[in-house]
């Protein structure tokens, strides 16, 4: 078994932040001050290792971008301050996910048991089946 990784931090330099107003209720406050935060972080330009890399690029998910660019937005505190951390750590999260490669499956057989079960429970419903037809005299 291999070493465990040690875990994989994000450089807050490469992390690049722009204040935006938040959406939803707030009153005149929602209006006037821009709390709301959208993050943005370019995975092929980060110094993360290569295969968290490839795995990060790999997630189908809606906020990487085709050149690779991950906005991630945030808008639950009232303080932009706030905001950021919470930007910060979703990214710290999602990075985190994909850290430890996925472990490799390897092909097993049924057992003989679950076998038997299978063949059993075909014949009962090739049984039911037959049954359904017309009836003969």
């Amino acid at each position: 078994m291999s070493t465990p990784r040690p875990p994989v931090l994000i450089d807050p330099l490469e992390v690049e932040f722009s204040a935006i107003r938040a959406q939803g209720a707030g009153g005149q406050n929602v209006n006037k001050v821009s709390s709301a935060v959208h993050l943005r972080y370019d995975i092929p330009a980060s110094s993360l290792p290569e295969d968290v890399k490839e795995r990060l690029l790999a997630l189908r998910d809606s906020r990487i971008t085709q050149e690779g660019v991950l906005v991630l937005k945030a808008q639950r505190h009232r303080s932009q301050d706030m905001n950021r951390a919470d930007a910060l750590a979703r990214l710290q999260e999602l990075v985190d996910g994909v850290a430890t490669p996925p472990r490799a499956r390897r092909a097993t057989k049924p057992t003989y048991g679950s076998r038997q079960r299978r063949l059993e429970g075909k014949s009962q419903r090739s049984e039911i089946k037959s049954l359904r037809g017309p009836v003969k005299d």
